[in-house]
């Protein structure tokens, strides 16, 4: 991603008399310099009781009621509370906004805010050289330097002079700001991270309204913390306006040009999906029933659908991972749209009952929010290394489709479409999300309903068959002739009794078959099922003929974009398609795949798409692979993809 122009690169205009224009205005003498700016990429980073997720969310909030676009990547320790002061224990959050339509995180910040010594050694090899780097002096003791190995203090030993540093000593003057409350010392430092905010909303012309209300919102039971925590956001904007050490305050307009018109709100992945799961129920006119145990990073969905009973969600915190999903099956034989999330480990529980969901042929979305692995690995950060496990990791042939979102607002879409699809074809549904876009945020265009697609389906009411005697009876497993999917039969519904289980059906009539020949029949149109499911035919953006095609899914979406702009703003060709659909796979895939002599699939696992790509299509996929629990850095992908464009 390109960086921010310098800030000598958006030098104000002087005349004659030294009066500033900004804007066109003139600005009077003595009055603070703004300077325009497109983009800025800002990274939050302290210990992890500092409140660094809490400042860069509201950051963030203020931003997007502005106007900018936006991209944002949280990154926690997995510990509930790491040991203090340590390089474990550091916890950060990135903000990219800009005046223009962008799709990351940005590769490194511009401006780094680091509220101890072990903030400033765990970023510092990120932020590029001329950057800002806002340093809460007051923990700089020897005792915190030693303990993450600085044997002098960076602030004095010249190894910060190629950056832009300034030193603020934010606990005290967080204190000196919330005397009049009559908290305790410790009470009062907890309130420097809104002190830190107050100051980044005036260096960048945030709004400050939403943040007042928030935090009076929040704290509204404790009505002097709320108030001290205004006190000590304000007491940061008042200590930019007045302080020497910021002579300069940025601008970065809204992106007015980067949107389509309408009504839009910041949103993360997890919200999305959950907004997208409570649209499916209503469009499906189905309640809602999640059955699931807690695990990071997915149980953000479980938190926010138990907020809308109103609109007919039930949520089961089941007392495990097999649990929840068991619940989840059994809603979905009841007739609720069903759904269970859980992350990587909690797919390995579940696998024995998608089988069942598999064999049953009901819908039930699998929602998997992916992380690093294997086993526990790592809770906290990103991988997309689930596809294989979601395509085969199930006893026997049991084929089950596979969705995976784009963006943190395509997670909404995502959820409309593995719902259509459960429904139409009775079958259960990955859905395969990551850490990144789960956690991350962007605008999001709030739909219209109408919009929306009709996902209502029909319950079996009657006997769909007649016996050579003449009887009329219901046959659970005769199909529908386009989709292959079996009538759904609410229990209770008289005279649509059927048996249930893991045994093998005979089909048609539902009965228990052990016979080698019926089992056949049953294998391979459970494959056709899913094989004839229909998924839109992949689109290629490719406005200059290259040679060379970038094929990606999932999350790599944001970075591959931005690298293939970057890539073609240089000069070079190359074409990019994304997959939404890993299961079946587009019907033109191995057509498109065939125009290009050369296919390079980047991902965030050791390769697994390229594997399926080189198993089905029998091209020479080439993988670019990173496992470091961090998404993709357009800047690294770039000069990947040029080597492969040269080569």
């Amino acid at each position: 991603m390109t960086q921010v122009s310098s800030p000598a690169e958006h030098a104000d205009e002087a005349d004659e008399t030294g009066e500033t224009l900004v804007g066109g205005q003139r600005r009077p003498p003595g009055e603070k310099e703004v300077r325009q700016l497109d983009r800025v990429i800002i990274r939050f980073a302290g210990d992890s009781g500092d409140g660094m997720q809490l400042t860069g969310d509201r950051f963030t909030s203020e931003t997007a009621s502005y106007g900018n676009d936006l991209s944002t990547l949280p990154n926690f320790p997995a510990e509930i509370r790491a040991p203090a002061g340590t390089l474990p224990g550091v916890s950060s959050f990135q903000v990219h906004f800009a005046d223009h339509d962008i799709l990351t995180p940005g590769d490194a910040p511009n401006v780094l805010v680091a509220m101890n010594p072990a903030a400033l050694k765990a970023n510092i090899a990120d932020v590029p050289r001329g950057g800002e780097i806002i340093v809460n002096t007051d923990e700089f003791a020897k005792r915190a330097m030693a303990k993450v190995g600085y044997e002098a203090s960076p602030l004095e030993d010249g190894s910060l002079d190629g950056y832009n540093v300034h030193p603020v000593p934010l606990t005290t003057l967080t204190i000196e700001a919330l005397k009049e409350f009559g908290l305790s010392r410790k009470e009062a430092e907890r309130s420097k991270n809104m002190f830190a905010l107050g100051l980044l909303s005036w260096m960048y012309h945030r709004p400050t309204e939403g943040t007042e209300k928030f935090l009076r919102a929040k704290f509204a039971k404790k009505p002097q913390i709320a108030e001290a925590n205004v006190a000590a956001f304000r007491a940061g904007w008042n200590f930019g306006e007045t302080t020497e050490d910021f002579a300069v305050s940025y601008e970065v307009d809204p992106a007015r040009t980067a949107f389509p018109p309408g009504t839009y709100r910041n949103i993360s992945g997890n919200l999305a999906l959950s907004y997208g799961l409570v649209a499916a129920s209503r469009q499906a006119d189905l309640p809602l029933f999640l059955g699931s145990y807690p695990i990071t990073p997915a149980s953000d969905i479980l938190h926010e659908l138990s907020r809308h009973k109103n609109f007919g969600v039930r949520t089961f915190q089941a007392e495990d991972e097999i649990a929840g999903i068991g619940a989840a099956l059994g809603a979905a034989f009841g007739g609720s749209l069903a759904v269970t999330t859980t992350s990587g480990p909690g797919v390995a529980l579940k696998s024995e009952t998608i089988g069942l969901a598999v064999s049953l042929e009901l819908p039930l979305l699998v929602i998997d929010i992916q992380r690093g692995g294997p086993s526990t690995g790592l809770p906290t950060k990103t991988e997309q290394a689930d596809l294989l496990q979601a395509m085969f990791g199930r006893n026997g042939e049991a084929p089950v489709p596979i969705v995976a979102p784009r963006t943190p607002g395509d997670c909404f879409d995502a959820a409309l479409d593995a719902a259509r699809i459960a429904l139409t074809y009775r079958t259960p549904v990955f859905l395969l999300s990551d850490g990144y876009l789960a956690n991350g945020s962007e605008p999001w265009r709030i739909p219209d309903i109408d919009d929306l697609p009709d996902l209502r389906t029909q319950f079996a009411t009657g006997p769909n068959h007649t016996l050579d005697d003449g009887t009329e009876v219901f046959w659970p497993y005769k199909r529908d002739p386009q989709t292959l999917a079996r009538p759904w039969a609410v229990p209770g519904t008289p005279g649509l009794e059927h048996r249930i289980g893991g045994i093998e059906k005979q089909e048609g009539s539902g009965n228990i078959s052990y016979d080698p020949a019926n089992h056949d029949l049953m294998v391979r149109t459970r494959q056709a099922k899913i094989d004839g499911i229909e998924v839109p035919d992949l689109q290629v953006d490719d406005p200059d003929g290259a040679r060379t095609l970038v094929l990606g899914w999932g999350s790599t979406y944001g970075p591959i974009t931005a690298a293939v702009r970057r890539i073609r703003r240089e000069g070079g060709a190359i074409a990019q398609a994304h997959l939404r659909h890993l299961n079946p796979f587009p019907r033109n895939l191995g057509e498109v795949l065939g125009r290009y002599g050369k296919v390079v699939v980047p991902e965030m696992n050791l390769g697994q798409l390229a594997a399926l790509i080189r198993a089905k299509y029998l091209v020479d996929a080439h993988s670019y692979n990173q496992v470091n629990g961090m998404p993709f850095k357009a800047e690294q992908l770039a000069a990947a993809l040029k080597e492969a464009i040269d080569d």
